[in-house]
């Protein structure tokens, strides 16, 4: 009996697991992006709730695409204290790079949402749907099509080759550092189209100066209310519906170190649970059209491991692989 209840009462203190120190946030990205806009959005609205009594510190780690923080995590084997938010460079990283690391060696804990990419003209473009863009680029000549994008052999990158292996076509891609540069860059007219994130072009499109062609999902976007004074996102029709048959979506999850105890990690994902029912996370989704799929245990973890096979055969066919 007494065996059974020290049994007992390890178990329980296991499960009622919390932070006893300051949780350190990584971020594989630099300051301004996506994934560190949503993470100073999750540390705002956990302090405001008092969601959790230690504190939370957004810590940016982007060096080599974001290396700097995947390698922390995975030199932290064990410490609870310490999480990290991740977009497609989870995949893209260590494929293109070559660098020590693999989604396996760290923990996952919650899929936050997917990000939604969109194909983009100028507003004075002649191509008025995905369907004109299609048709024009199988007439172009190989590289007569500009696509600006972030990074190389990243997201844009990766969505510009995909276009390619389904079309024929062929691109020239211009890459920068951040979506805001690229949307300039098509605001000016000085590129084709960009596949920039909603939240990167959002304010561009209610200004009239880009026009939305499709958007890489299979679904359309579930947003309602109008952006502009005739459309809303629900009314960006997918381009798999419009002939372009590609699509592509970006994680926003959480990982914590190997090794830690699964009673952390429960703690996590009740936590991002109590985050996404708050107010402020429901109209951040909104502004950002995220996709808001959420997943947590071994479904996050056959995601992730899928998502890893079609980046690894995206990249291989396109030339990408380190």
């Amino acid at each position: 009996m007494a065996a059974a209840a020290v049994l007992a009462l390890t178990v329980s203190a296991s499960a009622q697991w919390k932070p006893t120190k300051t949780v350190e946030f990584i971020v594989p990205a630099g300051t301004g992006g996506g994934a560190d806009q949503m993470a100073r959005t999750l540390q705002g609205v956990i302090q405001k709730h008092e969601l959790m009594d230690q504190s939370l510190v957004v810590l940016n780690k982007s060096g080599g695409a974001g290396g700097e923080g995947f390698l922390d995590v995975k030199g932290s084997a064990g410490n609870p204290h310490k999480i990290i938010i991740t977009l497609s460079n989870l995949f893209t990283t260590p494929l293109s790079t070559g660098i020590p690391f693999s989604w396996q060696d760290i923990t996952p804990v919650s899929m936050l949402a997917l990000d939604e990419f969109v194909l983009w003209v100028n507003s004075e473009s002649p191509y008025k749907t995905a369907g004109d863009y299609l048709t024009a680029l199988k007439a172009s000549k190989p590289n007569d099509f500009k696509m600006a994008g972030t990074g190389t052999k990243q997201e844009d990158q990766i969505i510009t080759a995909a276009l390619e292996q389904t079309t024929g076509a062929k691109f020239t891609y211009v890459p920068f550092k951040g979506g805001g540069d690229v949307v300039t860059q098509l605001v000016g007219g000085h590129v084709t189209s960009t596949v920039n994130n909603p939240i990167e072009a959002v304010a561009q499109w209610r200004a009239g100066k880009v026009r939305p062609l499709c958007v890489f999902d299979k679904e359309r976007l579930k947003y309602t209310d109008k952006v502009t004074s005739d459309m809303a996102w629900s009314d960006i029709p997918t381009c798999i519906e419009s002939g372009i048959n590609t699509d592509y979506l970006m994680l926003r999850g959480i990982f914590m170190p190997s090794g830690v105890d699964q009673a952390a990690v429960d703690f996590y994902v009740d936590l991002f649970k109590k985050v996404a029912a708050t107010d402020e996370w429901k109209s951040f989704m909104a502004k950002g059209a995220f996709n808001t799929t959420t997943l947590s245990g071994a479904e996050y973890k056959a995601w992730v491991a899928d998502a890893e096979a079609r980046h690894k055969d995206l990249m291989q066919k396109a030339g990408f692989l380190k």
